[in-house]
């Protein structure tokens, strides 16, 4: 499919990409061309997002991040001002979490140019600075990512679940038990995630639904078989599939700063419509296919099995969080 191989080029350069299931597209506001029943991906890039050609800056051009976001923001909504494309996306009076991924530390965590441009925007959408809380499991990850702790809550807030606690009973789904951070279910009405896209030495290749590791106490005690099935379990708990993907016409954001270590860092993200139906796992997919083509495709032995197996167990009939069909997947550059 040629679309793919389009994605797999895309990803390797600075590029924002957007999806969502174009069948609960916010009404009137996507291409009229797309495929119904498909997922459908918006694609912006920039070539120079890391600066001219030989450039070894690791850290994104801030104005060029801010560009990206609202071209790719205003395709998806249709809105040429990319602040009101923003109030179209986000709940009015609501508290936003960007969830980043700091884990990998240095070159290979959520870079801080990209939350803060998030956190700009939405502030120019009517959202509180207060109302914004950039976070993760601890202080040490959001460091790594060049981002300062900062709890004033006259300011966009910035901490982690070693502030916050986690719950004291877990929540359960499938093969997962687990206890939430307390920002996620007592801070948060949305979370926009900030996840790293990057091969996965058990998970095979782990992108947005697994970054929702980082908001459990214990992430190291469902890591068996690869992750599958419990990056799809997790992610169905009630919390987290209502929290990520918003009811109603509010679709769900998530945004991605990294790729392979082979693969100077690009800024790409995915912007999943949410609804009955599944979520639009379908930029996970080519994401997924984009790593692979990338460290070319090794076989995985023993634990790791067959490479992001819970991608498929995502999408199926218990799980509907999303396509495992590229076939079922629209992309259009912008």
């Amino acid at each position: 499919m040629s679309n793919r191989r389009d994605f797999l080029k895309v990803a390797a350069t600075g590029a924002v990409v957007l999806g969502s299931q174009s069948k609960f597209a916010l009404a009137g506001m996507l291409d009229p061309q797309a495929e119904a029943g498909k997922s459908r991906v918006v694609v912006a890039r920039d070539a120079a997002l890391h600066g001219p050609a030989g450039s070894t800056t690791s850290k994104p051009d801030e104005k060029r991040v801010l560009a990206l976001l609202d071209r790719a923001i205003a395709s998806y909504t249709g809105l040429d001002n990319p602040v009101e494309a923003w109030k179209r996306i986000v709940p009015a009076g609501k508290v936003i979490g960007l969830k980043t991924n700091g884990l990998g530390g240095r070159g290979i965590s959520t870079h801080a140019v990209l939350a803060m441009a998030i956190a700009e925007r939405l502030q120019q959408a009517g959202v509180k600075a207060g109302n914004i809380i950039v976070w993760d499991r601890n202080a040490r990850d959001l460091e790594v990512c060049g981002l300062t702790i900062n709890t004033d809550p006259s300011k966009v807030r910035c901490f982690g679940s070693d502030v916050s606690g986690y719950e004291d009973q877990p929540v359960a789904f499938g093969s997962v038990s687990v206890k939430l951070s307390k920002i996620l279910t007592r801070e948060c009405d949305m979370v926009i995630g900030l996840p790293i896209l990057k091969d996965h030495e058990l998970a095979g290749v782990t992108f947005a639904m697994k970054n929702m590791y980082g908001v459990i106490q214990k992430p190291w005690e469902i890591h068996a078989n690869g992750c599958n099935p419990a990056v799809a379990d997790l992610n169905r708990i009630p919390v987290i599939r209502e929290k990520c993907a918003s009811p109603s016409a509010t679709p769900c954001l998530r945004f991605t700063t990294a790729v392979p270590a082979s693969v100077r860092a690009a800024v790409v993200s995915q912007c999943a419509h949410c609804g009955r139906r599944p979520r639009g796992c379908g930029p996970h997919r080519l994401a997924t296919d984009r790593a692979q083509a990338r460290r070319g495709r090794r076989a995985y032995t023993g634990d790791r099995g067959p490479s992001a197996r819970y991608i498929a167990t995502a999408a199926d009939a218990a799980h509907q969080l999303g396509v495992n069909d590229p076939a079922r997947i629209h992309l259009m550059e912008v």
